[in-house]
């Protein structure tokens, strides 16, 4: 009998996501995958996944999953209210599913996703080697939807055991490194500028970009009304457009722009503005 995983609730959006698609920059495809790559490692590691197996990523809570076989979930990201069948159970540990029991999750306490894995990973057809949602040129699955019947692999590994696993507590004011380059010097004073200014969170920024609300960056009088050629950008890229207000460039960004880019934030620090929710205040240090 197939293993599968029915979807009884989706919450404002669940999507699936595995790693992504990394290298297909040159076809105009953007890396993809999960945004807070240190969580979906983790839950994959809760239930004896590969780090790099397809999960569900859930924005804000709300997901309802129905489980058609026994198997093992486990629920990572910021601290969540958990439910397995109506009886609470803990997140950032390995829960044994029941066949026919529902899981449920609440809306996180902060930040803004969560990572679902279940043994086996979810099983979908991988394009470009990947079975992740990129919402921006809509390859890989649609988004999640009720009735969806999301077929399971078979169990390769033991839950990796933990003493304890602390969800992570995401902040309010975030200082976020910035790598200068490469088109700093269309901004006067680049680095000062970044150091003075504190952003907050645009409710507008969702897997494309993070963007951000408050003073705009002043161009160098050289650059002042000047165009520049598209080019190439990374994740990570705090690209400036014409309003003077930085979006920061996440897994699912177009892959050539025509503003400059400022600097761009290391990847170690991506997961952190992943769950960056509207209003956290950001300070770009460059």
């Amino acid at each position: 009998m197939t293993r599968t995983l029915t979807v009884v609730a989706t919450g404002p959006l669940a999507l699936i996501e595995d790693l992504g698609r990394p290298g297909n920059a040159h076809l105009g495809v953007p890396p993809s995958g999960a945004l807070d790559r240190p969580s979906l490692r983790l839950a994959n590691r809760l239930v004896g996944n590969p780090e790099d197996a397809a999960g569900i990523e859930c924005v804000l809570g709300g997901l309802a999953v129905r489980a058609s076989a026994s198997c093992t979930i486990a629920v990572t990201g910021p601290s969540v209210p958990v439910e397995v069948a109506d009886r609470v159970v803990d997140s950032h540990a390995p829960i044994h599913v029941r066949a026919d029991e529902v899981v449920r999750l609440g809306s996180p306490h902060a930040g803004v996703r969560n990572y679902l894995a279940v043994s086996g990973g979810i099983v979908a057809a991988p394009q470009l080697g990947s079975r992740s949602t990129d919402v921006l040129s809509g390859i890989g699955p649609a988004p999640l939807a009720v009735g969806n019947v999301l077929p399971i692999g078979d169990p390769v590994g033991l839950p990796t055991g933990e003493d304890a696993v602390p969800p992570p507590s995401p902040r309010d004011y975030l200082t976020i490194p910035v790598i200068l380059g490469p088109r700093d010097e269309w901004f006067a004073n680049a680095g000062s500028q970044l150091a003075a200014a504190v952003w907050s969170v645009s409710p507008e920024s969702n897997r494309v970009g993070l963007r951000l609300l408050g003073d705009p960056l002043r161009r160098a009088p050289e650059f002042e009304g000047q165009e520049l050629t598209s080019e190439g950008v990374l994740t990570g890229a705090v690209q400036v457009p014409a309003n003077g207000r930085p979006v920061i460039f996440l897994a699912d960004h177009p892959t050539t722009g025509g503003y400059p880019v400022i600097g761009v934030v290391p990847a170690a620090h991506l997961a952190e503005l992943a769950q960056a929710r509207p209003g956290t205040r950001v300070r770009l240090r460059g």
